[in-house]
């Protein structure tokens, strides 16, 4: 077949680890045969980070601001181990932080739904997708040890010098404080962006925080995300067949565990973290989630939500035979293809991506899989395949599809 022509790049960014592998993989045996590719590449390497001082990453940032839709390679948040390892010149932030702040986006993650699989939770038939506010909390915070007793104070200086002081705590011994911030602007960003979202899916919408217990911080999003829902929203969610409302997080996570599935679940930066890691875990495996980071004046960056799988890329470079799990992965690469489709009003890149997802499930189905599919699957005599073989055996299926 002749190739897919693009009209504008995609931002491609490369990652690290195993998953830069199942990477360039994935582009050999799945794009390049397929699509006459145009990106604009990255690289987020740790290494790369390291000798750019991390402008490549704020580079990525603002590329995707200016083409729109940006596609993500799992990569490195350095620890103290890693400094080591990587001779860093210092313990670089999250690129997934950088980049969201950038963009000031919010964070749609979904389990990918395939028979065989059947998800911890019996009752849940219907994908949950969670909406993680992408800026600020403790991934913006700032933190001491307290070294011996005193008293620690939160203070504000407006800019005339005017001040205002609240008392943290009187230590009597040592200890440790933590700041966290987030500003309106961000999290009514965040509020409109899952109210469009939801009205884009049709479907419900809840959020939840802890608002009886942090009566300021948390109640300021309650209040923020029920101001814009009436003002701009609760017309077109009538008119849509969906609802919003707001829950505190323990009853959210009550009411989770009884339901069908099938709504959007918003959260707040950490709670988000927590409790997509959760509902993906439960469906069947990290690997198995589709994420995208969606800007309010509509940029996306679509990616995997997983790590880099540190442990099968130390066993790759031993030379012994991985079986990695590549399917978020490939569904980042069909979701930013499916998007510049969309937005540049080319219909054949679009089905491509719709078939590519189609015959990644369907490999799955026929009993072709990785290992970590192998050992919780319903599904009978199963093949598990190595890394490179799993992507393979999608090309043959997608390439019946074609």
């Amino acid at each position: 077949m002749e190739k897919i022509k693009m009209i504008t790049p995609l931002v491609e960014m490369d990652g690290d680890e195993m998953t830069r592998i199942l990477w360039q993989i994935i582009k050999d045996e799945l794009i390049y045969p397929f699509i006459d590719l145009k990106s604009e590449y990255y690289d987020l390497g740790l290494q790369y980070r390291n000798e750019t001082d991390d402008k490549v990453t704020f580079d990525s940032a603002y590329a995707t601001q200016k083409y729109g839709v940006a596609v993500k390679c799992a990569t490195i948040t350095p620890n103290a181990a890693r400094m080591t390892e990587y001779d860093l010149k210092e313990m670089w932030k999250s690129p997934n932080g950088t980049i969201r702040a950038i963009l000031d986006g919010t964070v749609f993650r979904a389990p990918i739904i395939v028979k065989g699989i059947e998800p911890c939770v019996k009752n849940w038939k219907k994908p949950i997708t969670i909406a993680r506010h992408a800026y600020g909390d403790v991934y913006k915070g700032t933190e001491m040890k307290i070294p011996a007793a005193g008293k620690a104070e939160l203070v504000y200086t407006a800019e005339d010098g005017t001040e205002i002081r609240e008392l943290i705590h009187n230590f009597n011994e040592p200890g440790i404080i933590q700041g966290m911030h987030n500003i309106n602007g961000s999290i009514e960003s965040f509020a409109r962006s899952c109210f469009n979202y939801a009205l884009d899916t049709k479907q419900t919408l809840w959020f939840a925080t802890k608002d009886t217990i942090s009566k300021k911080y948390d109640h300021t999003f309650k209040d923020i995300f029920q101001e814009i829902f009436d003002a701009e929203y609760k017309e077109k969610f009538d008119a849509a067949g969906i609802e919003y409302f707001y829950t505190l997080i323990d009853d959210a996570v009550a009411r989770v565990m009884k339901s069908e599935g099938g709504y959007i679940w918003a959260c707040k930066n950490y709670d988000g973290d927590v409790m997509s890691d959760m509902v993906s875990s439960a469906f069947g495996s990290l690997a198995m989630m589709t994420s995208v980071l969606v800007s309010p004046d509509g940029k996306y960056e679509y990616e995997a939500a997983h790590g880099t799988v540190q442990r099968h890329y130390y066993k790759h470079l031993a030379g012994e035979e991985t079986s990695t799990n590549s399917v978020a992965t490939i569904f980042a690469w069909t979701g930013a293809l499916r998007k510049r489709g969309e937005l540049d009003n080319i219909p054949e890149l679009m089905s491509f991506a719709d078939k590519l997802e189609a015959a990644t499930i369907k490999t799955i189905e026929d009993g072709k899989m990785t290992k970590d599919l192998a050992l919780i699957t319903s599904l009978e005599s199963v093949t598990v395949l190595n890394s490179a073989d799993f992507i393979k055996a999608i090309r043959v299926t997608l390439e019946e599809s074609l």
